[in-house]
């Protein structure tokens, strides 16, 4: 005769997760998500808004050179050597247009814009501008947030 015997199941034995450790780990890990997303938000519209801001700053070198040759600047983005319409910054955050500056004159002054074309999720500046007297300005937010003075 074959006998099959069975031990008896130890439940000591067993090992596992409670359902309380269970909800202290999904506690810890809200709580890291909830520090960590909005400080990722902010580092990436900082990010964009250094694209923005190179892209003017860009801009303005061009209108320089521009001025050096022909003796006056442009409100033409393809004078400056730009081929989209409108130009838009290397990552495609902004979109730039120029205007007249602050003497009436294109001959003489511009006005740079570039224009957010994403939403920012955390302080607002809104349109960069910089003008040919190397003047900074922003829609909204202060100059500290938006150009890193």
């Amino acid at each position: 005769m074959n006998h099959i015997t069975t031990k008896p199941v130890n439940r000591r034995g067993m090992r596992g997760v409670t359902l309380l450790e269970l909800m202290i780990v999904i506690g810890i890990v809200a709580i890291l998500a909830g520090v960590g997303y909005p400080a990722y938000v902010g580092y990436t519209d900082r990010a964009r808004r250094a694209d923005g801001r190179n892209f003017l700053l860009d801009a303005a070198a061009r209108q320089e050179r521009y001025f050096f040759d022909n003796n006056r600047y442009t409100t033409t983005t393809g004078d400056l050597g730009y081929t989209s319409s409108p130009p838009q910054s290397p990552d495609g955050n902004y979109t730039l247009s120029i205007a007249v500056g602050g003497t009436g004159s294109i001959a003489t002054s511009y006005a740079l814009t570039a224009a957010p074309s994403f939403t920012e999720r955390t302080i607002v500046c809104g349109n960069l501008t910089l003008d040919s007297r190397g003047q900074k300005g922003q829609a909204g937010g202060s100059a500290k947030d938006c150009w890193g003075r």
